[in-house]
């Protein structure tokens, strides 16, 4: 089989060829039919993440080993399984929840796997669906599709699962603005399942006119260059005297800073981007004003069954996808990092 690796970090992936793997004991090996190119693969390959300040986070101090295959974002159809794997049948198609943990730590026994400390998350701790297949250890992490096309799919393993975990925490989503800070693949796919979820309104922010467009014809109600020196402002007017949610895609300082000072009384920023960057804030606003800075990490496997659920109840999202062949996955990241991708590219079998 054909996989596309990391072998050596900020190189372009290497195309590696080994045998086919027999699934052993629960495992389930998928043909791949569709593999979403996230951003957060960007800085898997690059090999560390931006903390501000000069300062970096290596992923291998996280425990990333190379080589490794990347994609997480994966819907396959089964050609294998081992003895003990119950429920799947050879040619379901179906969707890979990448966000795996040990399954026996606090936080796998509560269902919330993607909070553990020792993750096995496919594409990044173990291999992806960059490849021809995938081995999946365990039925509990396979979703049927039923009828939607794999390559709409597959972007709700990560694209879809983060956003919606991150809307949840949003308690006014129903009653009042909601700001979304950027516009590419996350945000699309995050104004998509704001209205899904009967979200009031959604106010979108980017710095790239394209992307504000994007947003525009997905139905924002109202879109703010994020490299405005008032875009803080602008969005306090727009909400009648600040913002109550506020989700961050973007996590750069520049976005941080955009989506705190934009908050009211109560109000609450949650972060999900992994752009790089720091954010200094005073301490006292914080309790005399009860804000909350909360993260979200990608979401957990009830959060993505009761996504499937949303999906199945309203339609796949409607957001931009591009498909290309697996052999373009470097020319695809490239894309990626230059921001010249609008929605999702998801790559398919040549």
């Amino acid at each position: 089989m054909r996989m596309f690796q990391v072998c050596v970090c900020g190189q372009p992936l290497q195309l590696n060829e080994q045998p086919t793997p027999e699934p052993k004991g629960t495992e389930v090996l998928l043909k791949v039919l569709a593999a979403g190119v996230c951003h957060s693969d960007l800085h898997l390959a690059d090999g560390w993440f931006d903390l501000g300040g000069g300062k970096r986070m290596s992923l291998a101090d996280r425990g990333m080993k190379l080589p490794v295959t990347l994609g997480h974002e994966n819907v396959g159809e089964v050609v294998a399984f081992g003895p003990d794997a119950k429920g799947v049948k050879v040619g379901d198609r179906r969707l890979a929840h990448p966000w795996i943990g040990c399954g026996t730590c606090g936080p796998c026994q509560r269902g919330e796997e993607n909070l553990c400390r020792a993750m096995q998350s496919l594409g990044v701790f173990s291999n992806g669906g960059y490849a021809d297949y995938l081995m999946v250890p365990h039925p509990r992490y396979l979703f049927d599709i039923g009828d939607l096309p794999p390559d709409r799919a597959a972007p709700l393993a990560c694209s879809g699962v983060t956003t919606y975990g991150a809307l949840k925490k949003i308690s006014t989503l129903k009653n009042e603005p909601t700001v979304i800070i950027g516009a590419g693949g996350l945000g699309l796919m995050c104004l998509a399942l704001h209205k899904a979820m009967g979200g009031h309104s959604a106010i979108v922010v980017d710095i790239d006119p394209v992307k504000r467009d994007a947003a525009k014809k997905a139905d924002a109600a109202k879109v703010v260059d994020g490299c405005a020196a008032d875009a803080s402002q602008q969005i306090i007017d727009m909400t009648n005297g600040g913002a109550w949610g506020v989700i961050d895609l973007v996590g750069s300082s520049q976005s941080a800073r955009v989506g705190y000072d934009s908050l009211i009384k109560g109000g609450k920023y949650v972060v999900v981007g992994l752009y790089g960057g720091d954010l200094t804030v005073s301490l006292p606003p914080i309790p005399m004003r009860a804000l909350t800075i909360q993260g979200s990490y990608v979401g957990s496997l009830p959060e993505m069954k009761e996504l499937i659920e949303l999906v199945r109840r309203t339609g796949i999202p409607p957001v931009p996808v591009a498909t290309r062949p697996l052999d373009d996955v470097n020319a695809v990241m490239d894309q990626l990092r230059a921001g010249k991708v609008i929605g999702r590219v998801v790559l398919t079998p040549n």
